[in-house]
């Protein structure tokens, strides 16, 4: 074997050794970005789905609170008139607004007896 030839199979065995280094290493950098790729892929859509979950919590716990709220002041509403009804009764002649306010609840044609 001459030198030449010696020195082209050398150089033929280093070039296809480092192309294949450079092929094994393309294939592992194509398999760690797409591991990457799937793993961004994983954690979007777990974003999306904790913002969809939140949303609905908050619209559902807003609602309770609405509820909460309006039934508060019916109740808030209906002890300010009981209240005020309740002072009415301890008033100046207090006691005959009760009475006349009990027509509503007795019939017209029944008689009523009232103990002093």
């Amino acid at each position: 074997m001459s030198k030449s030839s010696y020195k082209n199979s050398i150089f033929y065995n280093k070039n296809s050794t480092s192309s294949a280094l450079k092929k094994k290493q393309q294939k592992q950098e194509k398999f760690i970005s797409s591991v990457f790729l799937i793993i961004k892929i994983c954690f979007s859509l777990l974003a999306l789905i904790s913002l969809v979950k939140l949303g609905y919590n908050s619209k559902l716990r807003l609602t309770r609170l609405r509820e909460i709220k309006d039934s508060f002041s019916y109740e808030k509403y209906r002890f300010n008139i009981l209240s005020s009804r309740f002072d009415d009764l301890f008033s100046a002649e207090g006691e005959q607004r009760f009475m006349k306010d009990q027509d509503q609840m007795i019939s017209r044609d029944i008689i009523r007896v009232i103990w002093r």
